[in-house]
Order: C-alpha cells, then sequence, then structure tokens
C-alpha cells in the first residue's frame, strides 16, 4: 500500500510543499480543494516511487524517508483544506492534505477557521501507537485493550503519514454518536460497529481528522451560505504570534481537543482585545500539549505529564489536563465550559436513551433571536445533535427557574446558559453490563475538581451537563456550543441549529458575503 507525508501541514501561496512517499513504481498525485464541493487545483503524474522502510519506532521518531517530490501552492489557490489522493499503478490510494492558508498580508476573510491538526496528530497511530492505545497490538489481537492502552505514547512523531481512516474517511462514515437510544435490555452499544468491523476501523479514527467530519461539515454549509473563511492550523497559531490580528472572528469547529499554550496565549489575546470566540464544538482545549523540534515531535504526555517530565526546567512546559491546578489556567476561563462537568452522552452506558438535544432555558439569549425556540424546547434531538464529547459547568436554579453557573474550576460566574442535557463522565462501573467507555482517572478529576479524591468526590464526577453558553470576556466574546456534533446539525439542515449559528457569526462580525 502506498503511504506518504509532508514536511509540513499548512503553506501559503508560492510556498513550497514537499513529499516523502513510499510507494512501488509511478504514481499520480492530485490535489483537491474540499468544501461545499470538490475543486481539482493540481495533478502530478508519473512520479518517480519507491518503497521506503517503516523503522520500528516510527511512531516516536517518524520515518526518514528520503523526499520523493514537492509542489507549488499556486497564486490562485483559495485557502481551505486540500486532500492530497496518492495513486499508485495499481490504482491503491493514500492521502494526506495541506491547508492552505491566505496569502500573507492579504487576508480575504473575517473569520479564521482554525484546524484541529494538536487533535489529528494525537489519535494518529500509523506506525504503531498513538496517545492513547497500543493501537496495533490491539488491531491485531496481539493485546486486550487494557494492556494495549498502557502502550500508549507520549512523544509522537509528525514526520509520518496519517491513518487512512483519520485523514481519509469516506462519504458515509458513521458519527461517534448513537443515532438511537438503547432499547430495553439491550447491551450497551456504541456508533455503528457493523462498519468498523467491515472497514477495520480502529476505536480512534472517528475521533479526528477533517473528511467527511466535523470540520468538513461546517465547511459545506458555511461555502454554501456565502461565508468566506481563511484557513490556519493550530500549530500555526503555535508559531505565529500574529495569525489572527485583524480577523472579527475566530472559529473552532472540530474536536480541538489539543492545546499548546502558545496557542492557547494567542487565542486569548485576541478575546481580550475585543474578537469573538465561536467554539461550535466539545472538548474543547482540554489537554495541554507541547511542539518540540521545530515541530516535528509532538509532545503529549497527558497523565503522566508531570511523572515523565519531573526534570524540566520549567513546569510551564509540562503536557497534562489544562485544568491541573499547577498551571493555574483551568480551560474554561476562555471556553467557558470543561469537559470535566459534562463528558459523554447517547455512547456506550453514558446517557444511552439520553434525549439528544439541549432543553432551551434562556429563550431570551441574542443568540436565540428570531430562532422560534422557547423555554423548555429541544434542540436537536432528532439529530442527535449532542453525542460522543460535551463541555458543560455546574449550575444551580435561581428563584426565576433559570440555571446560573456555579464558578468552579475557571468557569465564569457572568456565564450566560442558554440550554443543558445530562451527561455522564464515562459508565459506572458495577452496573450489569460490560463498560465501553470506561472513566479514566477518576481519582485525578476529582481531585482537581472538587479538591477532593474520595469515592464520593469521583461519583460527583461522574454526573454532569453539557452547556449551551456564552460570556464576555476583557473586550471580546465568547460562544460555545458545549457539543462537539454542532455540525452534524448544520449538515442535517435543522432550522434552530443555523439560525443559531448565523447569529453567533453577525455578533462576532461575520456576514455572508455572498447570497
Amino acid at each position: 500500500m502506498p503511504a506518504f507525508y509532508s514536511d509540513r501541514l499548512s503553506a501559503r501561496p508560492g510556498e513550497v510543499v514537499v513529499l516523502f512517499i513510499s510507494a512501488e513504481g509511478p504514481c499520480r498525485l492530485q490535489a483537491v480543494r474540499v468544501g461545499a464541493e470538490r475543486e481539482e487545483v493540481l495533478v502530478l503524474e508519473g512520479i518517480d516511487c519507491r518503497p521506503q522502510p517503516v523503522p520500528a519506532d516510527v511512531d516516536a521518531k517518524g520515518c526518514g524517508w528520503s523526499a520523493t517530490t514537492s509542489f507549488v501552492v499556486g497564486d490562485e489557490w483559495t485557502s481551505g483544506y486540500y486532500d492530497l489522493v496518492l495513486t499508485d499503478g495499481e490504482g491503491e490510494v493514500a492521502r494526506h492534505f495541506v491547508c492552505v492558508r491566505p496569502p500573507r498580508g492579504g487576508r480575504r476573510a473575517r473569520a479564521a477557521l482554525i484546524l484541529a491538526t494538536n487533535t489529528y496528530h494525537a489519535y494518529n497511530w500509523w506506525g504503531g501507537a498513538n496517545a492513547y492505545c497500543d493501537v496495533t497490538s490491539l488491531m491485531t489481537g496481539k493485546k486486550p485493550f487494557p494492556e494495549a492502552m498502557e502502550g500508549a505514547i507520549g512523544v509522537l512523531s509528525a514526520q509520518r503519514p496519517f491513518s487512512p481512516l483519520i485523514v481519509g474517511a469516506p462519504e458515509g462514515a458513521p458519527r461517534l454518536v448513537n443515532m438511537r437510544k438503547r432499547g430495553f435490555e439491550e447491551p450497551p452499544f456504541a456508533s455503528d460497529m457493523a462498519w468498523m468491523v467491515a472497514n477495520r476501523a480502529s476505536p480512534y479514527d472517528g475521533s479526528a481528522g477533517f473528511l467527511h467530519k466535523w470540520e468538513h461539515a461546517f465547511a459545506a454549509w458555511a461555502e454554501a451560505e456565502g461565508y468566506a473563511l481563511d484557513y490556519h492550523t493550530d500549530y500555526d497559531l503555535d508559531v505565529e504570534d500574529d495569525v489572527l490580528e485583524g480577523y472579527a472572528c475566530a472559529l473552532f469547529v472540530g474536536h480541538s481537543e489539543y492545546w499548546s499554550g502558545k496557542e492557547r496565549d494567542q487565542v486569548e489575546r485576541f478575546v481580550d482585545a475585543g474578537g469573538g470566540l465561536a467554539i461550535l464544538s466539545g472538548n474543547t482545549c482540554f489537554w495541554k500539549v507541547r511542539w518540540d523540534d521545530d515541530g516535528k515531535t509532538y509532545v503529549c504526555k497527558k497523565w503522566r505529564g508531570f511523572e515523565d517530565e519531573a526534570d524540566r526546567a520549567d513546569p510551564q512546559a509540562a503536557t497534562h489536563l489544562w485544568s491541573h491546578p499547577a498551571f493555574e489556567r483551568p480551560e474554561a476561563q476562555l471556553t467557558g465550559l470543561s469537559f470535566i462537568f459534562a463528558g459523554y452522552h447517547r455512547l456506550g452506558l453514558c446517557v444511552a436513551r439520553g434525549q439528544g438535544g439541549f432543553t432551551v432555558y434562556d429563550d431570551r439569549h441574542w443568540a436565540l433571536e428570531g430562532s422560534d425556540l422557547f423555554y423548555g424546547d429541544v434542540i436537536g434531538g432528532d439529530l442527535p445533535l449532542i453525542g460522543y464529547e460535551s463541555d458543560g459547568c455546574r449550575f444551580q436554579f435561581a428563584d426565576d427557574g433559570l440555571p446560573r453557573a456555579t464558578p468552579l474550576l475557571g468557569v465564569p460566574k457572568d456565564l450566560q446558559i442558554i440550554g443543558l442535557a445530562p451527561c455522564a463522565f464515562g459508565e459506572e462501573a458495577g452496573r450489569g453490563y460490560m463498560p465501553i467507555i470506561p472513566p479514566e482517572k477518576l481519582d485525578v478529576i476529582a481531585k482537581i475538581a472538587f479538591d477532593d479524591d474520595s469515592p464520593e468526590a469521583q461519583a460527583k464526577v461522574l454526573r454532569g451537563h453539557a452547556a449551551l453558553a456564552s460570556f464576555r470576556r476583557g473586550a471580546g466574546e465568547v460562544f460555545n456550543s458545549g457539543t462537539t456534533e454542532w455540525a452534524h446539525g448544520l449538515a442535517a439542515d435543522d432550522p434552530f441549529v443555523k439560525v443559531i449559528t448565523r447569529n453567533v457569526l453577525r455578533r462576532f462580525g461575520v456576514e455572508p458575503t455572498k447570497s
């Protein structure tokens, strides 16, 4: 099977992208912009390719392949996601991508869409392991799931291809949500297991990537609506301090789970200076990560962040939960919400018969203007709009019957809660079913959230709520949909989700440039 990677995941017009290919014989490369439509912009025929060896430690140290070919990003290439399709002489296909950024000093849009490529890297298991698991051993049956999880690695190389179903999921790939409620006495299930078995999908393939996932769904909707977007990767925010300058709105619409310190610094400066931050997703800014070796090495130690790097001179460079007290920067200070206070919905036994949508409380909130939504209505229950991963907050009901946020772990006290839905941080043990989503490190989470790791505090973590919310920060404002599945509501042409999204973009200074 052919495979390839590039020296960079983003480039501006006029810049060169170098490709490292392992394949038999002459190959063909297509570059296709993916949005509302597919637009082919480049074809290279007869690329002279040869097989290249795969080192045993490729997941951590990279392939080290020789450069095969390159191309220049054309001046006429519109900013966006470009699907790179490599076909060998036998018709076998491999995929990669490049994010084409706007010309330097030549922005064309009011909104910047930030691709969640840090998350792509965290889940990428090409050649062995990812930040979660020794996936190859799991998929080949060499290790059971608990043992394979012990093989997770905290240092991953960006110098390798992406797993095929991360970078090239086919049209019709299932969402990470149970589309129907669990039946009476039916065993818990997760997503479409028949599809996963037929396509040899790992448990991690659906959690990251662009094609036929969240970012693709949003981009297709936005372009069809006439919105102009400039594209950047989250790594760009790490290496260039001024990426967001001049934009009215920054959009995070994919599964943006992993943020570096410099990325977060830049987004905070942007909002504080008056920018609009539209988070149309969930599980946002959960893990703190770091880039080393000029972007070649991705450090994502997760739970082992402090013990594995105890000898680092600067503990602020460590990687762990953003909510860890050592950083004094819980993600909710920026996002308003946290995965710690929500979790999963309609997945496994996590709210397995859940409503699939938000119950509206604050029906007078600006985001609901013109939506025909009223107190007690449910948004998106038929889609479902809530599933997979969600962010939320603790709250109490006031005398007026409306929920008020509890200012805990960075959640702002003036958070405006629009809607709520129950979530679970994981499946509770000992309830008569084999766990599909067992909670990780409940003691650590409970200590971080409540400064108490007792069994009672751990039980509190398991019960949460997703929230649809907004708040003012500095001179700017943040809107957070609280669910990874928001873009799928747009793809489903849900009128409520569309009106709310248009209201958010308008509030943040973004209007369609064409009808």
